[in-house]
C-alpha cells in the first residue's frame, strides 16, 4: 500500500509544494477527527455571525477555517492564504512559493444531520518582492499547479490533481495517514445521472427548465433513456459521486437574486472542481465558457456551473 507522503516523495512535484499538499492534507485529518467527535466537540450548530457571502455560519466553519489557516500561515512556502470564509485574503510570508485559496467545510448545512461534507482547496505558484494582495489572487483556474478535496464521510477520502490525472486517497485512522486506494480516476464521457437542486426550477432561465425536463421525460422523451437524479447539497460530495460512477452537476443562472445570479464561487469551488474533472477527461462550463479559462474579477465572485461526462456537458451547453 503507498501512503500519500510516499507517492509525494517519489513524484516530480517540487518539495515545496509537497509540503503545502501535506500542510493541507494533514490539516484535513484533524477536521475530519473534529467531525467524528460531533456533537461531544461541541462543534455542532450556529456561531452567531454572518461570513462575506451572507451566509450563516456554522460553528465548525470557522474552526475548521481557523484550523488551516493556522497551519498554513506557518509556512514559510506559503505567500498568501484566501477563504471562503474570509472578507479578505490573508498575506503571509513574502517570499513565499504559493497562494493557497480554499473552502473550509463545503456543505456545512448537513453537519448538523450527520451528512456528507468536505474541505475544498487550490493551490497557485506565485512569488513577488513585496505583500500579496487580492490582485495575486485574480489568476484563471488553468493556472492552478494543484486542486482536490477532502470527503469526510463513512471513511475520509482525498482526491486531488498535480496537472497529472486525478488520485484517490482512503483515510486508514490505524496509520493516521492517506492510502492510494485509485490511481488515474478517469471519467466516462456518457451517463444517466444528474445533480441539480430542483427546488429553484422555477428561476431558471426556460432553457435550462426544458433540458431538466427531457431528462426527466426518460425514455419516452427526446432523450430516449432514463435518468436518476442525485443531491447530497454539499459540492464536494455530487462531484465525488461523478469522479467515481459518471453525471453531471449543475448549479445553473437563476434570477431569485439577481446580486447572486450564480451560486458558485470561482475561486474556492468551480476552479478546483474544474481542474479535477478536467484531469479525468470531464468537462466545466458556465453557460458560455469554460471554467478554467475566466479571468476573476474578485476573490469571491459566484458563476453558474455545468461540469461532469463530457457528452453530457456538452449537450446540457446546446440547450
Amino acid at each position: 500500500m503507498q501512503t500519500l507522503s510516499s507517492v509525494l516523495t517519489s513524484s516530480t512535484i517540487s518539495t515545496s509544494l509537497q509540503e503545502v499538499l501535506s500542510i493541507v492534507t494533514n490539516t484535513c485529518i484533524d477536521i475530519s477527527g473534529k467531525l467524528q467527535q460531533g456533537s461531544l466537540a461541541g462543534i455542532l450548530g450556529i456561531a452567531g455571525n454572518e461570513n462575506v457571502q451572507g451566509e450563516e455560519q456554522k460553528k465548525l466553519d470557522i474552526i475548521s477555517n481557523d484550523m488551516l489557516k493556522n497551519a498554513l500561515m506557518a509556512s514559510s512556502h506559503i505567500r498568501a492564504i484566501a477563504s471562503e470564509e474570509e472578507d479578505y485574503i490573508v498575506p503571509a510570508n513574502t517570499g513565499g512559493e504559493y497562494l493557497v485559496a480554499f473552502d473550509p467545510l463545503d456543505g456545512s448545512s448537513n453537519i448538523d444531520i450527520n451528512s456528507m461534507v468536505g474541505t475544498i482547496f487550490s493551490i497557485y505558484r506565485q512569488t513577488g518582492k513585496k505583500t500579496a494582495t487580492e490582485e495575486d489572487f485574480l489568476i484563471p483556474g488553468k493556472e492552478q499547479v494543484a486542486a482536490g478535496y477532502v470527503l469526510y464521510g463513512p471513511s475520509s477520502m482525498l482526491v486531488f490533481s498535480t496537472g497529472d490525472g486525478v488520485a484517490m486517497y482512503t483515510y486508514d485512522p490505524t496509520k493516521n495517514e492517506f492510502i492510494l486506494t485509485q490511481e488515474k480516476v478517469t471519467l466516462a464521457p456518457d451517463t444517466k445521472e444528474f445533480a441539480i437542486n430542483m427546488s429553484n426550477q422555477r428561476f431558471w432561465s426556460q432553457n435550462m427548465q426544458q433540458y431538466v425536463t427531457d431528462l426527466v421525460a426518460g425514455a419516452d422523451g427526446p432523450r430516449q433513456k432514463n435518468f436518476n437524479m442525485r443531491w447530497v447539497a454539499a459540492m464536494v460530495a455530487d462531484v465525488h459521486r461523478i469522479l467515481c460512477r459518471g453525471g453531471i452537476f449543475i448549479y445553473p443562472w437563476d434570477n431569485k437574486d439577481p446580486a447572486k445570479a450564480g451560486k458558485l464561487r470561482l475561486m474556492y469551488e468551480a476552479n478546483p472542481m474544474a481542474m479535477l474533472l478536467e484531469q479525468a477527461g470531464g468537462k466545466a462550463f458556465t453557460h458560455t465558457v469554460r471554467i478554467l479559462d475566466i479571468q476573476p474579477e474578485n476573490i469571491h465572485q459566484r458563476v453558474a456551473v455545468i461540469l461532469g461526462s463530457a457528452d453530457e456537458v456538452d449537450t446540457c451547453l446546446k440547450y
